[in-house]
């Protein structure tokens, strides 16, 4: 691990809490921040602490939305909160956690807001931002050596801004050591709900998301976009073709058998599909595989062979391949870290 002297990896307060421990959570807002980025995780908390009461034990976390000034704060929605003012050097922050939102550009250069953030991340277990709350934690010194991502379309510009980081544009969030960031918006609830599992284990942790009806607990691994949603363009011409993929990934699915299927000529349907998705058809046909097949990784125990079958790869090796390829892992690997019965 790169070494960072804002956050000090021998700090006693970087040690896991202790059992039965209320572990304090901090939301830092500021005007203009994105409702979702401080609802999202503030509820994803909340809900473990009524799964908890409903069970007869006492809440493990306590959270508090937290600013500059105490008060009223005005998201970007227009939608006010009421934070807390900033937690003062003697209070205690376990999980400090930055949200995004269009107002963030505006306080990177606010030295008491910086100085703040910067001390109390030394003092932290554990720092996080949602979506471009990324910037105000490179402002603070805290992003430098460290792998980190925020919402697609902020990459490049955080890049920009803070060269010494080492951002990456595709996952939903990422942990390295004590920092955890993560992309835009709702990835915010998929980020509170792995800090959840760090700290009340899994089963909790898909407890909490089952009760907030999230469609799908996604580790951080995967990609901001679903295969389907990446090849979407303006008029998604293709949209149609593309249900019918994902609902046949053992079918023949050529180019000649998609041409044909789309009423083109194959060298027409190549040049157009290029032209609507930026990606060939074989191409997009192996990302929608392989989303499949990360899938039934996560969720189902059938033999890797049966995967490779089911998601038209025919084979076991050409799914390893495929695996390794896109992150350099097999799906025996894959599955052992985020299968949901593991």
């Amino acid at each position: 691990m790169t070494k960072n002297p804002r956050i000090l990896p021998n700090h006693p307060l970087l040690e896991p809490p202790l059992a039965g421990a209320i572990i304090t959570v901090a939301i830092l807002a500021y005007p203009g921040v994105q409702l979702l980025d401080v609802a999202g995780p503030l509820q994803v908390f909340a809900t473990a602490n009524d799964l908890f009461v409903d069970a007869g034990r006492p809440s493990p976390y306590r959270v508090s939305v937290v600013a500059e000034r105490a008060g009223s704060v005005v998201t970007s929605s227009g939608l006010a909160l009421t934070a807390e003012g900033l937690v003062p050097d003697s209070g205690s922050i376990d999980t400090l956690i930055v949200a995004g939102g269009r107002g963030v550009h505006a306080h990177l250069d606010n030295p008491g807001l910086v100085s703040w953030l910067s001390g109390r991340a030394a003092l932290s277990r554990r720092v996080a931002s949602v979506c471009t709350g990324a910037f105000l934690l490179g402002a603070a010194g805290l992003l430098d050596g460290r792998r980190v991502v925020t919402h697609w379309t902020r990459c490049d510009a955080l890049r920009a801004l803070y060269p010494a980081a080492r951002v990456e544009a595709d996952p939903i969030f990422i942990r390295d050591g004590a920092l955890w960031t993560s992309a835009g918006v709702t990835a915010g609830i998929d980020l509170a709900l792995a800090l959840v599992e760090a700290d009340l284990g899994r089963e909790m942790s898909l407890a909490v998301a089952r009760h907030l009806v999230v469609f799908l607990k996604r580790p951080g691994g995967q990609a901001q976009f679903s295969a389907a949603l990446s090849l979407q363009g303006g008029d998604d011409r293709f949209g149609r073709l593309h249900a019918w993929i994902g609902e046949n990934l053992a079918a023949d699915l050529t180019i000649p058998a998609l041409a044909d299927r789309a009423g083109m000529s194959p060298r027409s349907f190549a040049r157009h599909y290029r032209a609507a998705t930026g990606r060939s058809p074989a191409e997009a046909i192996e990302g929608i595989r392989f989303e499949a097949a990360r899938r039934l990784l996560e969720e189902t125990d059938l033999p890797l062979k049966r995967i490779a079958e089911r998601c038209g790869l025919r084979a076991e090796e050409t799914l390893r391949r495929v695996f390794l390829r896109r992150i350099a892992t097999t799906p025996g690997d894959y599955r052992r870290r985020f299968a949901a019965f593991a």
